[in-house]
């Protein structure tokens, strides 16, 4: 494999592993939202009986604990880039991404507290009980990623017969904790400039100020193809890139640590990279693209067409996840995904200008009423302004140019198949995981199966064994080759059943 490719792969496989905790965040953040504007005095003001000692004691106690969690983030990264970017027994890799981690903590205490330099530069903070360097989650993800390595290298390495119990998958936690000592001990010296850079280039995309929202918008949609759009959000959500307040790191962290304790106005600089920048196209305008799209259909595909996006628009209204729709029309036609990336990037400008402060990650109809509607001071009402002028361009736009370039899409009859009508519900699941092995080129040319919120990710032997066409019978929304050894297939908020089963039919 060539630099371009594993560098393609490597960026693929770290984007799809850092979606593990952000969703599990997200859904402890829609907790968070609701138990936040429960508490409210102008909400417990409206509502008395949420108030009563028993009410607000059960409320006060879900909105702590789902609060606590979001402290844990550099942790959670740890183990779940260990997890998600190691070729086999991920379950030991998990482990050792803990303690990595931990390790690193520990030995970046050593050098601060062993008087040899002045480190009064850094920020210091009790991370999991230790007074130590705070690198936010830039220190989990160095751990997972030191930790992924290290297992894929050594967790089949054998010593002998005298030694042989510290061996395999026992030496990826003895190794793991060897290295990360060292590079403890060793961070705190080149920290500080890295640090500077970062909070520099932080201070740059804020200094852009509307324009800076709009390049991040437009690059987050951009990205979609690739799945680097999950780091370029990832880094802005836990990194100095997304802003600096009160001491915490990222958009993301800092909105949800704060959102009870300031004015939601405070923390409006920082709801800029998050879904209130979604929430036009995804609530809007891409129900509208695909209204256009169906209405632009010859006669014979119609129904098809129209069962393909009533899902699209399901998943991308309530959930937020766009990529059913997006992959429909973004390889028959890119210059509608290209204007709709422009529009994205538009979208998160607008929210910004007009002084939306909606926070979290989805773009969906939850989040909106969770963090929107439900929190005062949002100014949710300007999404609807200009989701309803969104509609109408997305809608405009999308009909006159298929209509003009003759475009339509091509959905494949799941049908051929075969006659399912007995079958069993796991019987089905598993015909279907069965081809879909088939299209891959067969279990022999299959190295590794993962997915993410909408795509199936499949290292492979030999690409050329890939039956692109037969992906269509099985659901495919579209399939992207970030490299000559991973494929992506796109099925949308069914996938991880899908990948599940994948598994399953390859362990027969």
């Amino acid at each position: 494999m060539n630099k371009k490719n594993k560098l393609m792969t490597f960026f693929s496989n770290l984007g799809r592993s850092l979606m593990m905790p952000i969703a599990a965040l997200a859904a402890c953040g829609i907790v968070l939202g609701l138990t936040a504007a429960l508490t409210k005095p102008q909400v417990l003001e409206a509502i008395p009986f949420l108030a009563s000692p028993v009410v607000f004691f059960i409320i006060s106690s879900l909105k702590t604990v789902s609060n606590i969690v979001f402290t844990l983030m550099p942790v959670l990264f740890s183990i779940s880039i260990a997890l998600g970017m190691a070729k086999e027994d991920k379950g030991t890799a998990a482990f050792a991404g803990f303690i990595g981690y931990y390790t690193f903590l520990v030995a970046c205490s050593l050098t601060v507290n062993s008087g040899i330099m002045d480190f009064s530069s850094l920020r210091i903070a009790n991370i999991l009980g230790v007074d130590t360097v705070d690198m936010g989650a830039t220190a989990g993800i160095i751990a997972g990623l030191v930790t992924a390595a290290l297992h894929n290298k050594y967790h089949k390495i054998q010593f002998p017969a005298a030694v042989a119990f510290y061996g395999g998958k026992r030496f990826v936690a003895l190794i793991t904790i060897v290295v990360m000592a060292g590079l403890g001990l060793a961070l705190p010296f080149v920290w500080s400039p890295i640090s500077a850079a970062i909070n520099g280039c932080g201070s740059l995309i804020s200094a852009a100020g509307s324009f800076g929202v709009f390049i991040f918008g437009t690059l987050e949609r951009l990205l979609i193809p690739t799945g680097l759009h999950h780091v370029l959000n990832s880094l802005f959500r836990t990194t100095p890139l997304g802003g600096v307040y009160q001491g915490v790191e990222g958009c993301l962290n800092i909105f949800l640590q704060f959102i009870d304790k300031v004015p939601l106005a405070d923390l409006r600089p920082y709801t800029q990279y998050l879904g209130q920048g979604k929430m036009p196209f995804m609530m809007f305008g891409l129900p509208a693209a695909a209204l256009a799209i169906y209405r632009t259909s010859p006669e014979d595909k119609k129904p098809k067409v129209k069962a393909l996006m009533i899902a699209g628009v399901a998943a991308s209204f309530v959930s937020g996840i766009t990529e059913p729709l997006e992959f429909s029309f973004m390889f028959i036609a890119p210059v509608l995904f290209l204007f709709h990336s422009i529009m994205g990037g538009l979208s998160f400008m607008l929210m910004s200008v007009l002084g939306v402060a909606i926070g979290n990650t989805g773009g969906g109809i939850i989040d909106f009423f969770i963090w929107g509607v439900f929190q005062p001071g949002s100014n949710w009402y300007w999404v609807l302004v200009v989701g309803a002028i969104y509609a109408v361009v997305y809608y405009t736009v999308f009909k006159w140019y298929l209509t003009k370039k003759q475009i339509s899409i091509d959905v494949a009859d799941a049908d051929d198949m075969g006659d399912d009508d007995k079958l069993t519900l796991n019987e089905k699941e598993e015909k279907l995981a069965a081809k879909i092995i088939e299209c891959l080129g067969g279990r022999d040319n299959i190295v590794v199966v993962n997915n993410c919120i909408s795509r199936l990710r499949v290292d492979l032997k030999d690409m050329a064994l890939v039956n692109e066409e037969g992906f269509k019978t099985t659901g495919s929304l579209g399939i992207i080759k970030p490299s000559d050894k991973h494929i992506q297939i796109i099925y949308g908020p069914k996938v991880e059943k899908i990948a599940d089963t994948v598994r399953e039919v390859l362990k027969y």
